[in-house]
């Protein structure tokens, strides 16, 4: 389907505080289409949750505040949505698994009514007994037994946790699931039964999917589009075989580089030197410079534009610029 879902048009994010300005988000441009899945991939601190967070308006402002940009869901301008359209627009529209499912339930309800308080919400015409049925049903769904629906969180473990986070994501069939790292607090054999389910309900119930991860061989399995995201910004992205396969800005191609492959023999990878810039203090020009290999002047004063290589294929990299440019010729 080529019909858009969710489009992110130069949005800035920043938190204010006392210590200063932390820029979080800096001109972001994103396209998602219906019954897509992103992969949204990028260091600690690269921007990836405060970007998730700015799509279902949960930034706590202040100290959190939307400087510029545009988020239009279904062609809605989600900026402009009131409290009550907001109601309707979360949980219905667009769910998050966040990142620790130890925090993200109440510990004094039982996971049947937090189930059935986001029914509730958006389906008020529901009788008790028709929201508990649901929700029964969304929890069976995802693997959790009748009998354990007037458990409370703490009788059960992190992957069942994390089960009922998803039900809870789901229970209203939402357009738009996004799952910020939902395996990193559990083992890996967990991780690969959850990210399993995600898969699987994904497909029956046609929802989209965000998925924010720094983990690359994750995006192979569940996703058909990838962006790369540096410093608040998307550097770059396109579809699976643009970025796995042709891949072109020295960030991507560097993350690649961690990337252990059993068909060639090296004594050692080769990492990324350096770190991220601290996004209270950003560098001028490109903010990947000071730790590019191919780093040019114009890199150290001018920030690189958005270049489409090939249909749908998006790079902001001036090397690229210009090696498209010397190709051109």
């Amino acid at each position: 389907m080529n019909e858009t879902l969710l489009e992110i048009k130069d949005l800035v994010i920043h938190y204010e505080t006392d210590s200063g300005v932390v820029e979080a988000v800096n001109g972001m441009n994103l396209v998602l289409n219906k019954g897509q899945s992103l992969g949204l991939v990028g260091e600690t601190g690269a921007g990836k949750t405060t970007t998730a967070l700015g799509i279902l308006r949960l930034l706590s402002e202040p100290p959190a505040r939307i400087i510029s940009g545009e988020i239009h869901f279904e062609g809605r301008d989600v900026l402009a949505m009131d409290k009550d359209a907001l109601q309707k627009y979360r949980g219905k529209k667009v769910s998050m698994i966040f990142q620790d499912p130890m925090t993200s339930l109440n510990p004094v309800m039982t996971i049947g009514e937090q189930v059935m308080e986001s029914l509730e919400i958006h389906e008020p015409n529901l009788s008790r007994e028709e929201l508990a049925a649901k929700a029964q049903e969304t929890l069976e769904m995802v693997g959790i037994r009748e009998e354990r629906f007037n458990d409370y969180p703490h009788q059960f473990s992190g992957g069942m946790k994390q089960r009922v986070v998803i039900a809870i994501a789901l229970c209203c069939n939402p357009e738009l699931l996004i799952a910020d790292e939902p395996t990193t607090a559990l083992d890996v054999t967990i991780q690969a039964q959850v990210l399993d389910m995600i898969r699987t309900l994904r497909n029956e119930l046609q929802t989209s999917m965000i998925l924010i991860t720094h983990d690359l061989g994750l995006v192979v399995e569940n996703c058909d589009m990838v962006a790369i995201m540096y410093a608040g910004e998307i550097v770059e992205y396109g579809d699976l075989a643009d970025i796995f396969e042709n891949a072109r800005h020295p960030y991507t191609v560097g993350l690649f580089g961690c990337i252990p492959n059993i068909d060639k023999d090296v004594h050692r990878l080769k990492p990324i030197e350096g770190l991220m810039p601290d996004p209270m203090n950003l560098p001028d020009g490109c903010p990947f410079h000071d730790r590019c290999e191919y780093c040019m002047e114009i890199c150290r004063k001018e920030k690189p534009a958005d270049l489409e290589i090939s249909p749908g294929h998006i790079v902001k990299c001036h090397l690229c610029a210009a090696e498209e440019k010397e190709g051109s010729k």
